[in-house]
């Protein structure tokens, strides 16, 4: 059946890369991706799927039933993948290359949604299961909380799914590889503006003055304590200064100071540890300098947690697919953040990794980079792979005539 399925998915995918570059000349931002939508939209349609727009904004989600119900219902099953391009000029060098200035699938987004475009058509026309299939293309991805939007439109309470998956393309793991984690996956990420007020004055006479630049150097380095001193050493966590504004003279000290903070954690109870600490270490810091601070803390996305049971099961149709030797059965944890975390919390399921290239290849060029570019080699295979686990999750009872 593996193998049909691979040989089935590369006789038929030149439409789907062509519809991969479409969408990949025509990038679109968080919740502004009307054209993609509309597109996904209208090809699922066409091929027979009850089909929603507009979830959660810019969304799709569109629902295959097949086989008989009864009261006690059938297995639902959930697929998701990205739509939204990042703002990046592009340097690919590609003749598919963004048409629009500043604009630019950096992530992969367009690879992700012409896979499941492709495992879609392939189920409408040749699937065989009983249950449910629902397909959601989500928007915002990129930082925008389009999976949460989603959810708060009632994603699940009109779409219920018994399990979920996703997968993301990853540079620097050889094309077509498939890597899959039980447990924690991705980091959290939260964010923070410190804003430091002091009393400016003249650089001459520091004395009359409480300068919030020392009080500002001062707690980025302590900062850096809470990580080695507070968070278990066998748990990962990052706590990264990313700005520091303040003053604009050499001879002024400044009244006020900003810092920007990202803080990144794999363990949920790690990332309230990080949050209460900061908070109190940049209160005692600022007291310590006679300045006051006030914080701006934003809640990011949450720990990326997989299920085990369902991290098995997807862990053993990779196997099937494409050979032990290329599955990495437990992959090592990542420090990027995905949103697809907040479907996991509501959901149980797995969000697993298909390998973009590596070495001189040009798919190991790195997301978010201007001139990284979707392989599109791993169309078939991504397609191939959401076909077999719809398949094996939704199967036909044995005892079926169907």
């Amino acid at each position: 059946m593996s193998s049909y399925l691979l040989d089935a998915m590369q006789t038929r995918i030149g439409e789907f890369i062509h519809l991969r570059r479409d969408i990949h000349r025509h990038p679109e931002l968080a919740f502004e991706e009307h054209r993609t939508a509309a597109l996904v939209a209208d090809k699922l349609e066409g091929w027979g799927y009850e089909v929603e727009r507009g979830v959660g904004g810019t969304g799709v989600v569109a629902r295959l039933v097949r086989g008989e119900t009864d009261e006690k219902g059938t297995r639902r099953l959930g697929l998701r993948a990205d739509m939204d391009a990042l703002p990046i000029t592009e340097a690919s060098g590609a003749e598919w290359a963004s048409c629009k200035p500043g604009l630019m699938h950096a992530c992969g987004h367009d690879g992700h949604t012409a896979m499941l475009l492709a495992a879609a058509r392939q189920l409408a026309e040749h699937g065989r299961f009983n249950g449910t299939l629902n397909l959601i293309f989500q928007p915002a991805e990129e930082g925008g909380g389009g999976a949460l939007r989603m959810m708060e439109d009632g994603l699940f309470e009109r779409y219920p799914c018994d399990a979920i998956f996703a997968m993301h393309n990853m540079p620097g793991v050889p094309q077509g590889r498939l890597v899959l984690r039980e447990g924690a996956a991705m980091a959290s990420s939260d964010y923070a503006t410190i804003t430091l007020d002091g009393i400016g004055g003249h650089g001459a006479m520091p004395h009359r003055a409480a300068d919030p630049i020392v009080a500002a150097a001062g707690i980025v380095m302590a900062l850096q304590s809470i990580v080695s001193r507070n968070v278990d050493p066998l748990q990962m966590a990052v706590v990264t200064v990313g700005a520091l504004h303040a003053g604009k003279a050499n001879n002024v000290i400044p009244a006020s100071a900003t810092l920007e903070l990202s803080v990144r954690a794999l363990d949920r109870e790690v990332r309230v540890l990080l949050a209460q600490r900061i908070k109190a270490l940049v209160a005692a810091q600022a007291q310590s300098y006679g300045v006051t601070a006030r914080i701006d803390w934003r809640p990011g996305y949450a720990v990326l947690v997989n299920s085990a049971a369902e991290t098995a099961f997807a862990r053993e149709v990779a196997i099937d697919l494409v050979g032990a030797d290329r599955v990495t059965q437990q992959g090592p944890a990542l420090s990027g953040s995905e949103d697809f975390a907040f479907m996991l919390e509501r959901v149980p399921g797995s969000y697993l990794l298909i390998g973009n290239g590596d070495g001189a290849s040009p798919g190991a060029c790195m997301v978010h980079n201007p001139g990284y570019d979707f392989d599109d080699a791993n169309i078939a295979i991504g397609a191939a792979y959401w076909v077999a686990l719809t398949e094996r999750f939704l199967s036909i009872p044995e005892n079926s005539e169907g």
